[in-house]
């Protein structure tokens, strides 16, 4: 198949290309348009009791959460003062007013509840309610309101929170925080493309693969968003893995052709060689991501599916960019590919090197080499036991940030989280008030609720409010519902709110990750088992790699909640908390990446051995051939994620510290030491597997 592709390249390669090029154009034009329709949400499990519970209320009991909470400050007396009250109603008025805007119930409106005053009472709430639900409308408004009452009013200090501000604050921070961290990363993956390839010209060819990717997955998920949400964090993870496969990729294939070339072969025929070899070593390669990557769709969290299509699209149009455009790029070029020589060693490959001699030394000392690394790995999984996990709030903001500031004001001000309260909806409840009064006082006796609301009816339902006093996404709130669920009752009753909605996520996430794991587990052994043929291999990845994923969570346990080592990502609020989606995003997208560089070390090792060269031989020429290649990918794409860590997100920099350090990892002390340890030390069983099976392999 490869070489059919390849001849094919040969024969049309200026018309291939330009049709990639006005393709990529198109599909890049249309793309774009995804930008307006990304969503920071997507953290809910829409199978859950709490998504029941939001369908409740919004068509039984006609009720929606407010998108802004704007609290109304009086820093020289109370909520009551006169002054202070005909201030706040005058700013009630002008809300109410607003085109955009349904309703408002404020402090002052709503007959002055204590529950809508602070403690010390100088502070009140107004809650403000949209006409649209519509996430880029209601994204758009979060950013108008905050404008425009965000600060002094008649005297007042007034303060905007709630869904649209946060999702504002977030989507337009995430947003510049890309074009920073793009800023940095292009122009230095640049400088490092040339030192690595070694020529100007054949240091460009990354970018064949990328725009392509990139504008590829912007078509891909734009199509995608006409027909379901996606997150606003796909963005990143596009973008990055974009750049990234495509160093990769470029850096495989033109390495192979600089190969065939530098053995005297016509550029037609070196081109045709590098598809047999390099091409199917990308294929499968890009094969093993995608399956890796997809698990994520498999979670019916919004978040993680979002990643899953984006991850999954990005690196089937970099195969696509490094097995159609990109080698016809090279034929145009052939020995051209060269020009513009900064680095003459980069360019001339070695089939003896440090990389050898490395491999060299490390098999003739497997077994202290093999305790050695185990030893730093054991030091680096041992933080993972104080690991805690919640999801992203408002404090994944800088401090800086109005959004943040205005919900610590609430949460330090106010005695309970009246806007986001436990919902609870008996759906036959009506015929059997007493039971529900039993459960209202059982439910009253709870800790960490402050107050238990009226019930409610509507048709046969009956609603409950109750207000509790901590963040809703955290552990301590998960604890309190799963207390809240435990009441005993003999009626129907479902438990919902932010908290019943974090509680459920969580959950979700939970219970699905058995299933994610096994699909991995299978899929890439398969793979590997197909491409290797052998039995050893592919379980030997495996392990290897989750022992590489404990080590990074252990680190990110040690940075994001034991505050050490905070000088590698910057200044953070710290929740004592690993949020849980993107850890499952780091650890997937890790994986994926360490197979990729697993399947490029392990087809040159394949390949070396099946022309008849001994184990170690195999290993140590086949790393002294792909381990250069392997770590300056590596590098450069750490690079690329490393960015993130500016972002003033606290979530994207855990996610752009712990995938660039999952790669580092990997690309040094599992590819270069313990890889080549373990192989030692199989000798022969390598490459074992039993007769019937190796018919489901592939030849090399």
């Amino acid at each position: 198949m490869f070489e059919k592709l390849g001849i094919q390249i040969t024969k049309r390669s200026k018309a291939i290309l330009l049709l990639s090029i006005v393709l990529t154009l198109v599909l890049g034009g249309i793309g774009t348009q995804v930008f307006a329709r990304f969503d920071s949400g997507g953290y809910s499990d829409p199978n859950s009791d709490s998504a029941k519970v939001f369908d409740y209320l919004k068509n039984t009991f006609n009720v929606k959460d407010p998108a802004l909470v704007v609290v109304v400050q009086n820093k020289s007396g109370t909520v009551d003062d006169v002054a202070a009250t005909n201030s706040a109603l005058n700013l009630e008025s002008k809300l109410k007013s607003e085109a955009s805007v349904e309703k408002v119930i404020s402090y002052w409106s709503a007959g002055k509840p204590p529950s809508f005053r602070s403690k010390d009472n100088s502070a009140a709430y107004i809650f403000v309610y949209l006409k649209s639900d519509n996430f880029t409308t209601v994204n758009n408004l979060g950013g108008y309101f905050q404008k425009k009452y965000e600060g002094e009013f008649e005297g007042l200090r007034v303060r905007t929170a709630g869904g649209a501000i946060f999702s504002h604050s977030i989507n337009s921070r995430i947003q510049n925080d890309l074009k920073l961290s793009e800023t940095i990363s292009i122009p230095l993956t640049f400088i490092l493309l040339t030192i690595v390839f070694g020529a100007l010209v054949a240091s460009a060819m990354p970018l064949v693969i990328g725009i392509t990717a990139i504008m590829g997955t912007f078509f891909i998920l734009y199509i995608i968003s006409l027909l379901t949400n996606v997150s606003i964090f796909a963005l990143n993870l596009t973008t990055g893995l974009g750049l990234g496969l495509g160093i990769d990729y470029a850096l495989l294939i033109v390495n192979r052709f600089r190969e065939e070339l530098a053995l005297g072969k016509a550029k037609d025929v070196a081109l045709v060689n590098t598809m047999k070899s390099a091409g199917k070593t990308v294929f499968y390669s890009g094969l093993t991501v995608v399956l890796t990557l997809v698990s994520l769709t498999f979670f019916p969290i919004g978040f993680l599916k979002s990643m899953g299509y984006a991850g999954s699209a990005v690196v089937f149009m970099a195969v696509i960019g490094a097995l159609i455009p990109l080698p016809a790029v090279l034929m145009l070029l052939g020995n051209k590919v060269d020009k513009f020589v900064i680095r003459k060693s980069g360019i001339k490959p070695k089939s003896d090197g440090a990389w050898s001699k490395i491999a060299r030394f490390v098999m003739r000392k497997p077994v202290p080499i093999i305790m050695l690394s185990g030893l730093v790995l054991t030091v680096l999984v041992l933080p993972i036991t104080n690991a805690k996990f919640s999801q992203v709030d408002s404090r994944v903001l800088p401090k800086s940030d109005l959004a943040y500031q205005a919900s610590a004001f609430i949460s330090e001000n106010f005695p309970g989280q009246e806007a986001n309260p436990i919902e609870i909806i008996f759906p036959n409840g009506a015929a059997n008030l007493d039971s529900i009064k039993t459960y209202s006082t059982a439910l009253a006796n709870i800790k960490g609720i402050v107050r238990v609301g009226e019930p409610q009816i509507s048709a046969n339902a009956v609603r409950l409010i109750a207000i509790h006093d901590m963040p809703p996404r955290t552990p301590e709130s998960q604890d309190l519902i799963n207390t809240v669920r435990k009441i005993k009752t003999d009626q129907q009753v479902l438990v919902g709110g932010f908290a019943a909605d974090y509680t459920d996520s969580q959950n979700a996430i939970s219970g699905n990750l058995p299933l994610i794991v096994l699909w991995i587990m299978i899929a890439v052994l398969l793979l590997l088992f197909s491409f290797t043929g052998s039995i050893l291999l592919p379980i030997k990845a495996v392990l290897l790699n989750f022992l590489s994923l404990a080590a990074t969570v252990g680190l990110l346990t040690a940075i994001f909640i034991d505050g050490k080592f905070n000088f590698l990502v910057g200044d953070f609020i710290n929740t004592k908390t690993l949020d849980t989606s993107s850890l499952v995003l780091v650890a997937v997208v890790a994986f994926g990446l360490s197979m990729d560089y697993e399947v490029f070390l392990l087809s040159r090792i394949k390949e070396e051995y099946d022309l008849g060269k001994s184990n170690e031989d195999a290993v140590a020429e086949g790393l002294q051939k792909s381990a250069r290649i392997i770590t300056a990918a590596a590098f450069i794409l750490a690079i690329v994620f490393a960015a993130f860590i500016l972002s003033g997100v606290t979530s994207i920099k855990m996610m752009g510290f712990g995938i660039a350090f999952a790669i580092l990892l990997d690309a040094t002390l599992i590819r270069a030491f313990l890889v080549p340890a373990l192989m030692r030390l199989f000798g022969k069983w390598n490459w074992w597997a039993p007769k019937p099976l190796k018919r489901f392999t592939i030849s090399h």
